[in-house]
């Protein structure tokens, strides 16, 4: 091979194991053996290996290896609405863990075209990735078969998709949004509403649904609005179309801390309302944001550093599925801050 002044190869080309053999004077067994887990290579031909591997810039092939031992150690994670705080903060903590269990993560962006989308998770099943995480209302459950029909581990994180297969993961999203509803009633709010989006994934639908069934128990009227996608946006519009009403609601359930951040920044700022002696605000996901001093809002805490501690072992342990499981359930914690009346 040829190099450059500076001693660096020409070219795009690999640096082989033959090589890497070639320039410490071993077999290319031992050059195997030297970069295997607990393979046997005496201390010697470890270093001459090392220092032939160093002085070539000689990397292991593991997506080759990965082919022979029918593991490629991949993982990927398919999620919509990356851009936004909770699903950034979710990705960076199952990242952080993949890569210190020796994984690599491949992010496949499920909010485009279902077309670009299929194609993308057909990707993982080229590079025969381990197991695909999904963590939002995409891809369709087709998709999800396909990858268990090809042998793929697969995990649902926030999705109800009743095939046999998939390990779920699940927020109590219902139970929280229950409490959303108690903690209003208890601050005085009679005249509530929902903030939603018309994204319509299982979580944020079932956290609707569940407010306006423990209101309907109190015998409590409840107004919904949808509008747009999960976005801060979105939160603005809706406080623009529900505070512009002759009886303005006095209590807001947003399934979104950034919906509830777009409602808060509005509601202030354009109809000049006292938060929360005039209007209580409750968020859920505990992003960042909600505990600015701007928001200081009250909301729900998932618990995404436990989530993705247990996703991992899950893939670290897979188990064979046959039938449709009961969800894994982790407790969404309420957070108390300013947005509230107290109790």
């Amino acid at each position: 091979m040829k190099h450059d002044r500076s001693g660096r190869a020409q070219g795009k080309s690999f640096v082989s194991a033959q090589q890497v053999a070639a320039r410490a004077g071993v077999s290319r067994s031992a050059v195997s053996r030297t970069f295997t887990n607990g393979a046997s290579v005496s201390p010697a031909t470890r270093k001459r290996v090392l220092e032939a591997a160093e002085e070539l810039g000689y990397h292991v092939n593991h997506l080759a290896r990965g082919l022979i031992r029918d593991s490629s150690n991949i993982v990927s994670l398919v999620v919509a609405d990356i851009n936004t705080p909770y699903q950034a903060k979710m990705i960076e903590a199952l990242t952080r863990r993949l890569q210190a269990a020796d994984k690599v993560a491949m992010i496949i962006n499920s909010s485009g075209e279902n077309a670009t989308v299929e194609a993308a998770l057909r990707q993982t099943l080229h590079y025969r990735a381990d197991a695909t995480i999904v963590l939002s209302g995409q891809p369709a459950a087709s998709l999800i078969e396909t990858c268990l029909s090809n042998g793929q581990h697969v995990i649902l994180v926030n999705r109800d998709d009743p095939v046999p297969g998939p390990q779920t993961i699940v927020v109590t999203n219902r139970t929280a949004a229950r409490q959303a509803f108690d903690m209003l009633y208890r601050a005085g709010c009679r005249r509530l509403a929902v903030i939603a989006s018309t994204v319509g994934s299982a979580s944020l639908s079932a956290r609707e649904k569940a407010f306006v069934e423990a209101a309907k128990d109190a015998s409590v009227d409840v107004n919904v609005t949808r509008l747009g996608p999960t976005a801060y946006q979105s939160g603005v519009e809706a406080a623009r179309l529900v505070l512009s009403k002759s009886e303005r609601p006095d209590g807001i359930f947003c399934v979104t801390d950034l919906l509830a951040c777009g409602f808060l920044d509005a509601a202030r700022n354009e109809f000049g309302l006292k938060v929360p002696d005039e209007i209580c605000v409750i968020g859920f996901d505990d992003i960042e944001q909600a505990s600015w001093s701007s928001y200081e809002l009250t909301t729900f805490r998932q618990p995404v550093d436990q989530i993705a501690d247990h996703v991992v072992k899950l893939i670290d342990h897979p188990t064979q599925v046959t039938e449709v499981q009961e969800p894994i359930r982790f407790q969404a914690q309420p957070v108390w801050r300013k947005s509230v009346r107290p109790r």
